[in-house]
């Protein structure tokens, strides 16, 4: 019998939800996505140091050696997500999402700004828009900037999407895809009830992808549905039949690892018979139904929020990194650096809320699967910082 994960490809695309090019050579999924947090944890990678590297003197170059570090590094973010984005696109055969800066996210014109930026940077590199998905957090402005850029030809991937509002205003915005958060609304619930466990059919997270699923096939909408953010490989087989799923290296080995049968959940054909009702959406009916949804308010905020400390966090390594090659300073205490900047209260560890990036880069450091990351954790988990130091 196939193992889970050859039958789930038989439904639904795979997407690797990592920027390690190796795990995505290992496990051959369509498309792939990456954001600041997975950039962090693979720029910390011995084995795409000359990736980091060359990125950075190019940086300099550009800027002059009147600038900062700070500045170099800022310049730096976007040239190197979009370096490994055309890395990534040299192995899989579809399509890589780049995110625009998280600090946009209420911000329409700044929004397509950036974008077509990327896309410039991805051109001048040889590689054709089809083939890149930009990311755009689901806010009303974000949304809209969406609605500007597909009508240039610039595909959208609509993130940190909650709310049944947020997926129904992407849709009649035309946007290629959207990336609801299953995880991450089961962690909510769970906050919110007190409950441990939640099976797959009753997961918060999978109703909710579930629903947006239905109502996109029952009303013809071409906007891709990308489920992401899986806390188990549960919650993947519920939603057998998506579109599009987005999953961690570590769930896809596990998937890859089990075998049994696993039948389709989703189908365009059992949403057509289906009674729904059709939204009509605009901007009064979004904040309303956004004010009325607690959990889609709190977890669109708290992600902006994780994202653009992510980001931060990469700017920070990226500038240390810069010092290091300039002027021989050492990395040694980076980790401790990057610890303590997610560490909000100080108690030494950090929490999945206090995390609030990437769910893929917490479970790599979280080692003894406890829900938090130690300082331990975190200095082996990027323990390649060390071999930075040295090379200083």
């Amino acid at each position: 019998m196939a193992n889970l994960l050859e039958q789930l490809k038989q439904y639904t695309i795979v997407v690797a939800d990592t920027g390690d090019i190796q795990a995505i050579e290992k496990f051959k999924p369509r498309d792939a996505t990456t954001n600041p947090s997975l950039i962090t944890a693979a720029a910390q990678m011995p084995q795409y140091q000359k990736i980091v590297d060359e990125t950075l003197k190019e940086a300099r170059r550009e800027l002059g050696e009147a600038a900062s570090s700070e500045e170099v590094a800022k310049l730096a973010v976007d040239w190197l997500a979009v370096a490994f984005g055309k890395k990534i696109l040299e192995i899989i055969p579809g399509r890589v999402s780049t995110e625009v800066d998280a600090r946009l996210s209420y911000d329409t014109e700044g929004t397509v700004n950036k974008a077509r930026y990327l896309i410039s940077l991805y051109e001048k590199a040889g590689v054709n828009r089809e083939r890149v998905l930009i990311k755009i957090a689901s806010t009303w402005e974000g949304i809209r900037a969406a609605e500007i850029l597909e009508k240039e030809g610039i595909h959208c991937n609509l993130t940190l999407l909650f709310g049944f509002h947020q997926a129904v205003a992407c849709a009649e915005a035309g946007v290629t895809l959207i990336s609801p958060f299953v995880g991450r609304i089961l962690d909510w619930y769970k906050k919110e009830t007190g409950r441990d466990y939640f099976p797959g059919p009753e997961d918060p997270g999978v109703q909710s992808v579930t629903r947006i699923y239905n109502y996109y096939k029952k009303f013809g909408y071409k906007t891709e549905v990308m489920g992401a953010s899986f806390r188990n490989i549960e919650e993947i087989c519920e939603l057998a039949g998506c579109d599009l799923l987005t999953i961690s290296p570590k769930l896809l080995e596990e998937l890859q690892s089990k075998e049994g049968e696993l039948p389709r959940k989703l189908s365009p054909e059992k949403a057509a018979a289906m009674d729904i009702e059709k939204i009509t959406m605009d901007r009064e009916t979004f904040d309303k139904m956004h004010s009325q949804d607690r959990m889609a308010r709190e977890k669109l905020d708290e992600g902006i929020k994780g994202f653009t400390k992510a980001l931060e966090t990469l700017e920070q390594f990226l500038a240390k990194r810069l010092s290091c090659l300039e002027r021989g300073e050492t990395l040694a205490h980076a980790v401790d650096d990057i610890f303590h900047v997610y560490d909000l209260d100080g108690d030494g560890f950090i929490t999945r809320e206090e995390w609030a990036g990437a769910d893929a880069v917490f479970d790599a450091l979280d080692a003894n699967h406890d829900g938090k990351i130690s300082a331990e954790e975190m200095a082996s988990g990027l323990g390649a910082v060390l071999y930075l130091a040295k090379m200083c």
